[in-house]
């Protein structure tokens, strides 16, 4: 079985956009198309003293409030009071997927928005980094080593920024797309593919090089972005289709089974529009439950 954390609470946001509304979507999917071997689950919300080890209290507080509103909003979204209870879901439910996970071996959580924000700022419509959040809860409780795997479409800045100088944090990224992009070192490896037929040679380049560099990982948090796929509108790559990240999925979970390493997700982008229709991107973010599922059997 695997846990998948959600809560209508995800979606509470008074700003109407995809990474407020997809978890809804996908939950929905869910109740009309049950896949076999997920169970949806609530989530703790996240306390605010956790979201300080991480962000700055101004930040914090500016959230919370909503002043100064340049803060509050510095994701892309017009600040409500519903905004708040929503990223303490959303993160939470990304902290209880990787306790869940080490327990469980695969975990996730329909969470989404995370990996462009910083410790003063959020950036990209990432309010706070729930990754980083996640990778802190699971080495608090006996991880020696994470692995932040990131394959949104674009560059995840806000998390090299928040995990460079940390030894015990990895953060592999393979993007499509130049948006946040950094430059990288041994630990935090970034590649940005401009060629489909090289996107899943990368990912698996990548992965097999961590043999001989990396520590055994304790846990892999995976950042299962679907915003690479050529038709969506915000970071699409000609050429990368529906079997090619399902192809993906797979690589990732059985990478994860082979090496015996606990596996937590998050949706990440993903973006409706022009060619992609809601039902569409919906069945794209389930190619992560489906793998997950089988890789648990």
């Amino acid at each position: 079985m695997v846990n998948a954390f959600y809560s209508p609470t995800y979606t509470s946001s008074g700003h109407a956009f995809d990474t407020t509304r997809k978890a809804k979507w996908l939950a929905d999917s869910l109740a009309d198309r049950p896949i076999s071997g997920v169970e949806l689950e609530s989530p703790e919300p996240l306390a605010e003293a956790r979201l300080a080890d991480i962000h700055d209290i101004e930040y914090v507080r500016a959230v919370r409030a909503g002043v100064p509103r340049v803060l509050a909003e510095s994701q892309g979204f017009e600040w409500d009071a519903e905004l708040w209870p929503m990223v303490l879901a959303s993160n939470g439910g990304a902290a209880s997927a990787a306790l869940s996970a080490m327990q469980n071996r695969i975990s996730g959580s329909f969470s989404s928005g995370m990996h462009h924000a910083r410790r003063d700022r959020g950036a990209g419509f990432c309010t706070f980094n729930g990754l980083v959040i996640a990778a802190h809860a699971a080495l608090a409780s006996g991880a020696n080593s994470v692995l932040i795997l990131d394959l949104d479409a674009h560059c995840g800045g806000g998390t090299f920024s928040l995990v460079s100088n940390n030894p015990r944090i990895w953060h592999l990224d393979v993007s499509v797309d130049s948006y946040d992009r950094y430059t990288p070192t041994e630990r935090n490896t970034l590649d940005i593919v401009d060629d489909a037929q090289k996107y899943l040679p990368t990912i698996a380049r990548r992965l097999a090089e961590l043999e001989d560099s990396a520590p055994r990982f304790d846990l892999c948090l995976y950042n299962a972005g679907m915003d690479a796929h050529e038709d969506c509108v915000l970071g699409g790559l000609s050429g990368i289709t529906r079997d090619i990240l399902a192809s993906r999925e797979r690589t990732v979970f059985e990478w994860c089974r082979e090496r015996r390493i606990a596996a937590a997700f998050v949706l990440a982008g993903g973006y409706k529009g022009g060619r992609l229709e809601e039902a569409g991107l919906v069945d794209l973010h389930r190619l992560t439950l489906y793998a997950a599922v089988n890789s648990h059997l």
